[in-house]
């Protein structure tokens, strides 16, 4: 319900902007104008098939960085590897993902697999700076039960360390879906064949606002729902299973 009401307010001020100030329908139209070209969007099935194409890149995009970040983070628990993974990932991390898709046509082609490879390394880094963190920092006093008890290097990574780290993976996992997101984004609007940057593309080039801001909407409702549906429910099992929360 707090959702709903603040979708609704944002809704009412926005047709009240328009109604105020009264801008010309080509730099800035209303609600109604926009859920117009949705709803002719959704008709003719071209919003449908340009949604699939982009949550199938994202899909693929965001499973292969998951693999790649742990991969990395888990190498950065190598004592003599974690000066040099941490200044790996937080010097990937600086370069804006959208300056790969130059290199990635030249790798790839005029194919999705370029934009796919935009897609992995916009997520990668967040993650596995994430995974090196979480294990870099578990307490002490757990390390020390661990080898009380006997458990080796391996099985102390598997059963104290990463668990202990989840919380912090949790928060990596959801920063590189967000990152993710953004870098595909980026990544439609100057190439793809199909998709939701390629709709805003084609809006664009006719002038055809509405359209472009019915686009939004949509990468903003999956944005929401991806959040809602799925990491706020992890994270609350997250926060009561590691006695975070009441």
């Amino acid at each position: 319900m707090r959702a709903l009401g603040v979708a609704t307010a944002l809704i009412g001020g926005w047709a009240l902007a328009v109604w105020l100030i009264q801008p010309s329908p080509l730099l800035f139209p209303g609600p109604a104008a926009v859920a117009v070209a949705l709803w002719e969007q959704c008709l003719a099935g071209i919003l449908p098939r340009a949604v699939g194409a982009s949550l199938l890149r994202m899909l693929v995009g965001y499973g292969l960085a998951i693999g790649l970040g742990l991969a990395i983070g888990l190498l950065g628990a190598w004592r003599p590897a974690r000066g040099a993974v941490a200044g790996l990932c937080n010097a990937m991390q600086s370069i804006p993902s959208v300056c790969w898709l130059p290199l990635a046509l030249l790798w790839f082609g005029l194919s999705d697999s370029a934009v796919v490879l935009v897609v992995v390394l916009g997520a990668t880094w967040s993650i596995a700076l994430a995974v090196l963190d979480g294990l870099s920092n578990t307490p002490p006093l757990l390390l020390k039960a661990a080898k009380t008890l006997g458990c080796g290097h391996r099985r102390t990574i598997l059963q104290v360390r990463l668990p202990a780290a989840w919380p912090a993976i949790l928060t990596g996992l959801k920063l590189g879906w967000a990152f993710a997101w953004r870098s595909l984004m980026g990544a439609e609007l100057l190439y793809s064949e199909q998709g939701l940057g390629r709709m805003m593309v084609y809006g664009r080039d006719l002038g055809d606002m509405p359209l472009v801001m019915a686009v939004m909407v949509v990468i903003l409702a999956i944005g929401l729902a991806a959040n809602r549906l799925g990491w706020e429910p992890l994270e609350r099992v997250t926060r009561r299973r590691w006695g975070l929360a009441a």
